[in-house]
């Protein structure tokens, strides 16, 4: 898979450490010199242009690419460049940086984005995770598809705790994509047993969340805890 990620501070650089890692090609594009350091990410290719310019696009070859990630400290940046994107160069999957979650409402299909991440709503997201079993924690949204990832931790006692997957009726449209037991992650089969204390991860709608609370943990609080 290719990657093209623009802005290559530690977050852009972080991100092409990890694809690298997996084995994908990463192009990172940066118009600050001081943070273009090619020694940083030597596997990497290298970029020193300003992203939200046609030109600099068409040099990365953008419309070549499988993702384009629009990592830098600016919002309006990440937004034009998302709208590029997906409007001018056809790239599949966009995923945007959100630095101000004031700005979130922005980033959505309007502007080319799939996914928007905000680091403050994730950090709180799983902030609200260590202290919460049994809330569902609203991991982060697919803009596109109206679809968020979502986890709850099984608290003791939920009706759920020493059942098979394969025999839970899940609502609809919500699907258990994984379980995280004594912090490894577990890919869930049908004869597989939950028990207290697993953090089930969901992809489902917005519709289901709370259909999905009451179902895994009908005793707890609702505290749905918005992602970017």
């Amino acid at each position: 898979m290719r990657v093209v990620i623009a802005g290559a501070g530690s977050v852009g650089r972080s991100i092409a450490r990890e694809l690298l890692g997996n084995g994908h090609q990463v192009l990172l594009i940066d118009k600050d010199a001081d943070d273009v350091q090619a020694s940083r990410v030597p596997e990497a290719s290298w970029l020193l242009a300003d992203a939200c310019e046609l030109a600099a696009l068409e040099e990365a070859r953008l419309e070549e690419s499988d993702v384009c990630v629009a990592a830098t400290g600016d919002d309006k940046a990440n937004l034009v460049l998302s709208l590029l994107a997906k409007t001018e160069f056809g790239v599949p999957r966009t995923v945007a940086r959100v630095n101000n979650p004031k700005n979130e409402w922005m980033f959505d299909e309007s502007w080319g984005v799939d996914v928007a991440v905000s680091t403050p709503r994730l950090m709180t997201a799983l902030i609200e995770e260590a202290v919460s079993i049994g809330d569902l924690v609203r991991i982060f949204e697919f803009q596109q598809g109206r679809a968020s990832m979502v986890e709850i931790t099984l608290p003791e006692g939920s009706p759920f705790a020493g059942r098979r997957v394969g025999d839970v009726e899940w609502p609809t449209d919500t699907v258990l994509v994984a379980i995280i037991r004594e912090e490894r992650p577990l890919a869930p089969t049908t004869d597989d047993a939950m028990e207290a204390g697993d953090e089930l991860l969901f992809i489902t709608t917005t519709e289901q969340e709370d259909r999905l609370q009451e179902l895994v943990a009908p005793d707890e609080r609702h505290h749905a805890v918005a992602e970017g």
